[in-house]
């Protein structure tokens, strides 16, 4: 029977349903110590030789409560509550691939080690620093090697509780053969290692472009669940506040081209780390632009507190910050014209990987990129002007919304924009 989640599918609803995998990996740094990964002590060394970073990584520990349910992280484990602990936690989770667990967490057992940590004074300092998050990438893209290597294949088993082809995971992932391109048939149905499957492709029609031939209708970029819509937004804004208002020039990263969006609006969907992990072009058009943006990882809002999820209730305040890929495209329908995809990476799932080019002709439904690792978050900003009648899905945007399937109509655009 499918779990009841909350918070963006990260977390089950019931917390006595816990993350085995990284429960595993406590038990095994500790049982099983080894020597520092080189990354990994590289990143003690930046800890330890900082005066302010040394001062942070002991604080957000020390400052997080006591009482429960601070008192233990996601997985049910006693919370991390010195930096030497997380570096061997880290180091652990170097060379293992998540296997698969009912919990919700299988893609981001980093954001479980930083969970309650995230939301003290110390931690959003923290997290804010560059040369931390300059550490935080080096120690990613280190684990993403892994991930993309056939080493990592191991998890890609028909275990019926941890393997990513067993009962449990076929139940959370259903009609995935009918779906997906693989091949039961072969080793690991044919995925070459866990990141190849995550990445994994749909089959020809699986999801069909709406309004193929139709330019005023607009297709969701990612198979994603409606968070919020924004009208009339400001081209600067106090993103940092209680209610997370979109900053236009710092979710574009001072771009010359986000003056023209000033006073448009920005729709904001979310994937769950079961999701299918590609973006696709949401207008028939051109590429104008497109690039990484490099930021933080694990930083949220400190004004929303000790989220349960790590970032999930700061997903409006980390388009101005974390990671993203940022991809303007000049629509063929001049009712649309500029807009603007931007894909935001959540706390390990930092790789935003663009496949398209600038000045590259796209269709809509065509491929512009990919998220690598768990769930994450993107958006679509449009012009002041531009008048937009959304299409939901009966979806209520909100932490509490079901994924829409990419290609499907998500907006439509009117005469007279």
């Amino acid at each position: 029977m499918p779990l009841p989640y909350r918070v963006g599918e990260w977390l089950p609803s019931d917390e006595a349903i816990l993350d085995g995998w990284l429960r595993a990996m406590v038990e095994k740094s500790r049982a099983e110590p080894k020597p520092l990964h080189p990354v990994i002590a590289d990143f003690q060394r930046l800890i330890e030789s900082d005066a302010e970073i040394f001062m942070l990584f002991n604080q957000m520990f020390e400052q997080v409560p006591r009482r429960p349910p601070y008192d233990k992280d996601p997985s049910g484990r006693p919370q991390v509550r010195d930096y030497p602990h997380m570096l061997a936690l880290l180091n652990t989770i170097m060379t293992h691939a998540p296997e698969f667990d009912r919990s919700g967490l299988v893609g981001c057992p980093i954001n479980s080690i930083f969970d309650w940590s995230m939301g003290t004074a110390a931690g959003m300092a923290a997290f804010l620093n560059e040369r931390v998050n300059a550490h935080l990438k080096q120690v990613l893209n280190t684990w993403g090697r892994f991930l993309s290597s056939s080493d990592s294949a191991y998890v890609l088993n028909d275990d019926p509780h941890k393997g990513w082809f067993g009962a449990d995971a076929l139940l959370a992932m259903p009609d995935f053969e009918r779906q997906f391109v693989c091949d039961p048939g072969r080793p690991h149905w044919g995925f070459r290692s866990w990141d190849d499957f995550f990445t994994r492709e749909f089959r020809p029609d699986a999801r069909p472009v709406a309004g193929a031939d139709d330019d005023r209708v607009i297709v969701n970029a990612c198979e994603a669940a409606p968070y919020r819509i924004a009208r009339r937004v400001n081209y600067r804004d106090r993103f940092w506040i209680k209610s997370q208002p979109y900053s236009l020039v710092h979710m574009l990263a001072n771009d010359p081209l986000a003056q023209q969006f000033a006073g448009g609006t920005v729709y904001q969907a979310y994937l769950s780390p079961l999701c299918y992990h590609r973006w696709h072009t949401p207008v028939d058009g051109r590429i104008i632009k497109a690039y990484v943006k490099d930021g933080t990882y694990f930083a949220e809002a400190l004004t929303h507190g000790f989220d349960p999820a790590g970032p999930n209730d700061s997903q409006a305040y980390i388009t101005e910050i974390a990671t993203r890929a940022i991809i303007f495209i000049e629509a063929d329908n001049p009712n649309i014209g500029l807009m603007c995809f931007l894909a935001v990476g959540m706390a390990e799932v930092s790789s935003c990987q663009i496949t398209a080019y600038e000045g590259r002709r796209v269709r809509k439904g065509g491929e512009l990129g990919m998220f690598h690792f768990g769930g994450s978050t993107h958006c679509l900003i449009f012009r002041a002007g531009t008048k937009l009648e959304f299409d939901h899905h009966g979806r209520k945007p909100g932490l509490g919304a079901q994924p829409i399937p990419v290609n499907a109509r998500i907006a439509t655009v009117l005469a007279g924009s």
